[in-house]
């Protein structure tokens, strides 16, 4: 249930949920078994309550957006509507993690056992905050910042591909893609919706293709936590970007970034001395 609640609190802060299911356990010496096939879809289950904390708290987006996509559809063309854009964005966005969480899922699934590894890659990921933030503000200095619906399908498309990155535990899925919209030239208000948006039908696809795992004979011991558990994990994920959603108004990400590099960096010392494993 711990593991729930932090699940839930980090998926969309540019933390890496993962990562800290991960090196949390080990820092606290539980005996998970990172590598075991249900410990994976255990936390796919979390993933599906945050998926639909999402579609809670955007409901009237996703209701608009969804009308505009079947009326582009019936239409046969696209129109100057801007939720007809955002949604055919949405789909450029998905479809590249989807594409490669299916060719590297397998081998995505044997890093979970490495706590170095993992805290290597949660360093990378505040280095990644603070460069993105750097290179937004010297090449965006004097430019008006652009709409959303001013993306280009190849714009979407790429901040897909940055958000794949997170297949990697220790790389924040929510981190990635808002450093690519802000250097697409969004804001971060702009950015956090977009990546936010992505994120539920992402972490939704990855739910249900996972999720069967919990019904096998193995993964039984742990599918009444993994129910309570996605519970949890959404009503923490509902507060979780109703925070954010407020805080990008006027900041940035290099808070998550000096967070990330001293929790990497004290994993790796941790590691190093062999106090945990």
């Amino acid at each position: 249930m711990l593991l729930a609640v932090l699940q839930g609190a980090s998926e969309l802060f540019p933390v890496s949920s993962l990562g800290h299911t991960v090196l949390i356990p080990a820092l606290l010496h539980w005996p998970v078994d990172r590598s075991a096939p249900n410990f994976l879809a255990f936390v796919v289950a979390l993933h599906l309550g945050t998926a639909l904390a999402l579609l809670v708290f955007y409901r009237r987006d996703w209701s608009r957006i969804a009308r505009s996509w079947l009326a582009s559809v019936a239409r046969g063309r696209l129109s100057d509507d801007a939720d007809e854009k955002l949604a055919w964005l949405l789909i450029a966005g998905t479809v590249p993690v989807a594409i490669l969480g299916a060719f590297f899922e397998r081998p995505v699934r044997a890093l979970f056992g490495s706590t170095a590894l993992v805290a290597g890659f949660l360093v990378l990921n505040g280095l990644v905050m603070f460069a993105g933030e750097r290179l937004r503000r010297n090449e965006g200095a004097g430019r008006p910042a652009r709409p959303l619906p001013s993306l280009s399908w190849f714009d979407g498309a790429k901040v897909g591909f940055a958000q794949a990155a997170a297949l990697l535990p220790g790389i924040s899925r929510s981190g990635a893609s808002i450093v690519a919209g802000l250097l697409l030239g969004l804001t971060h208000d702009d950015a956090a919706r977009y990546s936010f948006l992505l994120a539920t039908p992402v972490i939704g696809a990855a739910a249900l293709f996972e999720l069967p795992q919990l019904f096998a004979p193995a993964a039984r011991t742990v599918l009444l936590e993994a129910t309570l558990g996605g519970i949890l994990a959404g009503a923490t994920a509902y507060a979780s970007v109703a925070f954010l959603t407020r805080y990008f108004h006027s900041n940035d990400l290099r808070p998550f970034g000096w967070y990330c590099l001293a929790f990497g960096i004290t994993a790796l010392a941790l590691v190093s001395m062999k106090v945990i494993s």
